[in-house]
């Protein structure tokens, strides 16, 4: 019985995997290439919770709606550790990759970014995708 929960909850998605992938790699060049003062910290933020909603319905079976509340918590999470300056207390100031995943300043329009991400996934779900769940 345990098993059989087990498999049902793991599910490979190619469609999602291939939209994380896609969206990874816009990420990556807007870190790379972008540095103003809209599509690098909003943008990229408003994309990044679609990125991970993407990658976590790739491999598990779970309602739109939890993955996307978990998502969101995720997110309001690793922004209050930059409130708390998680990086400093860590003594991680100065690694790229650190700042990169954990970002390194707090704001509050990120927290906007993130649940206008999400509700454009909820938005996406229920009418593109005509998911009813």
């Amino acid at each position: 019985m345990r098993h059989k929960r087990l498999t049902q909850l793991l599910q490979f998605n190619k469609t999602y995997l291939s939209l994380a992938i896609v969206l990874f790699l816009v990420e990556i060049l807007i870190a790379l290439f972008v540095n103003d003062q809209w599509i690098r910290p909003y943008a990229g933020d408003f994309l990044v919770v679609i990125l991970i909603y993407c990658f976590i319905k790739s491999f598990f079976n779970l309602s739109f709606w939890s993955t996307a509340i978990i998502v969101l918590c995720f997110s309001f999470f690793v922004e209050f550790t930059q409130h708390l300056n998680l990086i400093g207390k860590l003594g991680l100031e100065h690694s790229d990759i650190a700042k990169a995943i954990l970002g390194n300043s707090f704001a509050w329009l990120d927290l906007f970014a993130y649940v206008t991400g999400i509700l454009s996934v909820i938005i996406l779900e229920k009418i593109y995708f005509k998911n009813p769940h």
